[in-house]
């Protein structure tokens, strides 16, 4: 079963999917795809390993999410990536974003097996940027969530903390 896990930033939407991660069976594993750029993010990753239960392996994908993704679902019964849209971000650097989006949404129809939990930003709930290059990601990453919510057996928002199940 895939589901998927919107939401704003700061929304609470990953201690939500980790509450889902760990009512599903394990062993567990978590797909980080995040990496810290400055100190403030740093402190966010390290501040999150912590509050994390230690039994939950920790992956780092990067751009290599599909990769992860394939090795976890043989290897764990269920499995968490957070986020896509960090993943989408730092991936565009290594192949078209058409390549990566392909491969990936290639692996989630092709799933099998262990219980998947994908968490992503909900695109466009702001303000429109002002920037042409920020405008052109959100439209990325809005697509790469609809890709991925056809897909899904399951879809929550999550808002204020309090999620609400759309599919």
């Amino acid at each position: 079963m895939i589901t998927l896990v919107l939401g704003g930033n700061k929304s609470g939407k990953s201690d939500y999917a980790l509450e889902l991660l760990e009512s599903h069976p394990g062993p567990h594993a978590f797909i980080a795809t995040g990496k810290a750029g400055d100190q403030e993010f740093r402190r966010q990753i390290n501040t999150h390993r912590h509050e994390r239960n230690p039994q939950i392996e920790v992956l780092e994908a990067g751009r290599d999410l599909p990769q992860k993704l394939r090795q976890a679902n043989t290897d764990f019964r269920s499995v968490i990536a957070d986020s896509l849209d960090f993943w989408l971000f730092a991936s565009r650097e290594a192949r078209s974003e058409t390549e990566n989006i392909s491969e990936l949404l290639d692996v989630l129809e092709n799933w099998r097996g262990a219980e998947l939990i994908l968490v992503s930003c909900e695109a466009g709930l702001g303000p429109l940027p002002m920037s042409g290059t920020v405008r052109a990601f959100i439209r990325s990453l809005g697509a790469l969530n609809r890709e991925v919510a056809r897909i899904a057996d399951a879809v929550h928002l999550v808002a204020a903390g309090l999620p609400l199940k759309l599919k």
